[in-house]
């Protein structure tokens, strides 16, 4: 039995959200991120993105290029009331949905048809339910698969649908730039472009064998979503509000230069941590606890991060705010809590385009040869903290000279 996937966008959403906010701001060009020159844009309006501005853009190349484009910091707590408000939604209505991102969303309504007219027009009934409760545009696409239904959204914007019936995802993906297919990331892009590859319709009549050649594994997974096959499962979704780690020392201790490079140890890899699992938090919190057990846990908010700097530093001032007895410590530990869904684009809110690429670097590293590949200094003599990512179930990478 064929599926039927249901891929839904919240268009622009975080200037949609601002829109909502501000009526003057509606058919204006409109940028959000970091305000001073080294600050990125994190969003941008349809009518900024005429200009040529996208998102990770320096800020000050965006203004140069628009002049009259109105410039918001943003506000991620806004984003992710509306985000609830539109998850709330769907799960009353969907049996079966995946939030792959703050104002991203898939369905598998597969067999839908036999209680409802058809799926199509439950997911026109849903879309509108959304845009009526919310007052926010959204997409959506609806195929037989992930691939083909995220691709048909793309198509379908600003604010519209598509359907793509069983048998149509190779003509409707034929004559499609390659880069609108899932994976293909610059780097792809022009290593095929280089190839005389333009076109979905050109790997489509290559054999998978040369594309595999080329690109490797990847190159026989970009085959197949260009085919419009792909099996990947809907993930029931189910909303992690925090992830830790705790350290219990065999010998109790005051050794507070130990203490602060475990932490950092601690919070380092629970930032890496939700980085891949596209997480941010906006509360950390401190645990001691002392050799005659008693337990003190100290907190703070801070904006939505999973920037190392950002949470090494709360986890160290918390920490100093609160170790005052000079009593031998037993256990500490460190909590990140009120997670969101989120890629990069929350994150650039702060940061610069050279810190972002600082840690894009460092993950990629991480994710190539062991999460222990890049460590700050002091925390290279702490041992190994933490083991499987909690988001996305994946053992760390052990490099193969330590697997001997």
């Amino acid at each position: 039995m064929k599926k039927t996937i249901l891929h839904m966008d919240l268009d622009t959403f975080f200037v949609s959200c601002e829109r909502l906010q501000d009526s003057r701001l509606n058919n204006r060009p409109v940028l959000i991120g970091g305000t001073s020159d080294r600050g990125v844009v994190a969003a941008c309006s349809y009518e900024a993105r005429m200009y040529g501005i996208h998102s990770a853009m320096p800020m000050k190349m965006a203004r140069m290029l628009c002049p009259e484009a109105v410039v918001i910091r943003g506000n991620s707590g806004t984003y992710s009331e509306y985000s609830d408000h539109v998850t709330e939604i769907i799960k009353e209505r969907s049996p079966l949905f995946e939030k792959s991102s703050i104002d991203e969303f898939y369905m598998d309504i597969t067999g839908m048809d036999r209680f409802v007219k058809e799926s199509y027009m439950w997911s026109k009934e849903l879309r509108e339910k959304i845009m009526k409760e919310t007052r926010l545009p959204i997409s959506f696409g609806l195929s037989t698969s992930k691939t083909v239904s995220k691709v048909g959204t793309g198509e379908a914007k600003p604010n519209n649908h598509i359907n793509i019936n069983s048998g149509e995802e190779v003509p409707f993906l034929a004559p499609l730039s390659i880069k609108k297919i899932p994976m293909v990331g610059d780097k792809t892009y022009h290593k095929l472009r280089s190839m005389g590859i333009e076109k979905v319709r050109t790997v489509q009549e290559m054999p998978m064998e040369l594309m595999e050649r080329v690109l490797g594994k990847n190159g026989q997974v970009i085959w197949k979503k260009a085919q419009g096959i792909d099996n990947t499962p809907v993930i029931a979704w189910n909303e992690r509000k925090s992830i830790s780690t705790e350290r219990t020392f065999e010998r109790d201790t005051t050794d507070v230069v130990k203490l602060r490079s475990i932490l950092v140890a601690m919070a380092e890899n629970l930032a890496y941590q939700l980085r891949n699992g596209n997480k941010l938090t906006a509360c950390v919190t401190v645990k001691i606890r002392y050799s005659d057990f008693q337990t003190y846990t100290k907190q703070k908010r801070i904006p939505y991060t999973s920037l190392d700097h950002t949470l090494i530093a709360t986890v160290l001032d918390l920490f100093d705010k609160m170790y005052e007895r000079r009593v031998l410590i037993r256990l500490i530990g460190v909590r990140f809590s009120n997670l969101v869904g989120g890629t990069y684009q929350i994150r650039l809110f702060e940061d610069s385009e050279k810190l972002i690429k600082l840690y894009q670097k460092m993950d990629h590293l991480r994710n190539r040869f062991g999460k222990n590949a890049v460590k700050r200094a002091i925390g290279m003599d702490v041992k190994t903290i933490g083991g499987m990512n909690p988001f996305n179930g994946q053992a760390p990478i052990i490099p193969a000279h330590r697997r001997r």
